[in-house]
Formats: C-alpha cells, sequence, structure tokens
C-alpha cells in the first residue's frame, strides 16, 4: 500500500476521532481546531506544519514524525512524545497544555516552550540543551538525570528539581524560581 502524500493543505475543524486521518505525509500542512483527542496518529509524518487550536490529549503518536512542526494553543494533555520517531524531531509550542505528557529520554535540543502549562510533565533524561521555558508553569515538572545545559528558566514559575540530578551547566535562572534547585534541603527561605 503506497503512503499518501499531502502538500500545502488546510485542514479545519476536522475531528479526527470519527473521520480517521489518512497514513501518509503531510508537508507545509495547517491544522486548525482540528480533533485528535484519543486518535491512533501513529506512522504519519508531519513536515513543517502548523497545528492551531487543536486538541491531542491522549493521542497515540507511536512513530509518528513531528519534523519542524508548530503547535499554538493546542491542548495536548497525557500525550507520550518519547514514542515519537526521532529522526529530525523538532517542535515548537505555543500557549499549549502540556500537563501529565512525557518527553523521556528524547533529544529535543532548542526547544521553544512558550506561556505552556507543563504541569507534572515528565522530562526525565531528556536532553533539553538550548531550550527556552518562557513564562512556562513547570508546576511538578520531572527533571531527573535531564540535561538542562544553556536552558532558559529565568520566567518560568513554579520550578523544582535536584541540582544534583541534572546537568544544569550555562542554565539560566531568576532569583525567584532558583529557590526550587534548594528544595531537596527541605531549608526555609524568608
Amino acid at each position: 500500500m503506497t503512503d499518501n502524500y499531502f502538500d500545502s493543505e488546510t485542514y479545519n475543524r476536522i475531528n479526527f476521532s470519527e473521520s480517521k486521518i489518512q497514513k501518509g505525509e503531510y508537508d507545509n500542512c495547517t491544522f486548525t481546531e482540528c480533533n485528535f483527542s484519543e486518535v491512533h496518529a501513529s506512522n504519519i509524518q508531519f513536515v513543517e506544519c502548523e497545528f492551531i487550536d487543536c486538541n491531542f490529549s491522549n493521542a497515540i503518536v507511536k512513530d509518528t514524525a513531528f519534523k519542524n512542526v508548530t503547535f499554538q494553543n493546542c491542548k495536548m494533555v497525557g500525550v507520550k512524545f518519547y514514542e515519537v520517531d526521532t529522526f529530525l524531531l523538532k517542535m515548537k509550542f505555543d500557549n499549549c497544555q502540556l500537563s501529565f505528557s512525557s518527553f523521556r529520554e528524547l533529544k529535543i535540543h532548542n526547544t521553544h516552550f512558550k506561556n505552556c502549562q507543563l504541569e507534572e510533565t515528565e522530562f526525565a533524561s531528556t536532553d533539553l540543551t538550548g531550550t527556552i521555558f518562557a513564562n512556562c508553569n513547570l508546576k511538578n515538572a520531572i527533571f531527573e538525570r535531564t540535561n538542562l545545559e544553556k536552558v532558559d528558566f529565568r520566567t518560568a514559575t513554579h520550578l523544582r528539581m535536584n541540582p544534583d540530578e541534572n546537568r544544569l551547566k550555562g542554565a539560566r535562572f531568576s532569583k525567584e524560581n532558583a529557590l526550587g534547585l534548594l528544595n531537596k534541603y527541605k531549608i526555609i527561605i524568608e
């Protein structure tokens, strides 16, 4: 069976949980207000695509390729990003709800998270070198054995992690969120 190829297509308000998304490669396509919630989007390639106001909550993305893809105002709760195809993986998130998702063991250098909710999101053993968390809520986000070199946390909130378990060389913190690095010591700062 030949995979389908879709170039510069626009998809508006399609509920892919009712009408299945076709397998294949989507190149330079725009998806607006589409529902991918709990959809099996496995083995699909998205290249230079944009997703706006879409719902990806609990979508199955095993072996799905996201190559230079932008997500804006998307709900992506509980997505197992660690199952995606990692070849040329590059994503950008703007104003997205990513709580309870997992990026564990991925190599996602220079990823931009802007105005995102990342509560209880897992970054265990993830290589986030050069990533920016601009105005992101990191409440109970999991950073364990994570490469955070040159990561910008200056405007992130609710940041807590054990600095002894992560690589932090060159990471940038504000005075306020740097207190989250001391949490493991159970000290009181007034």
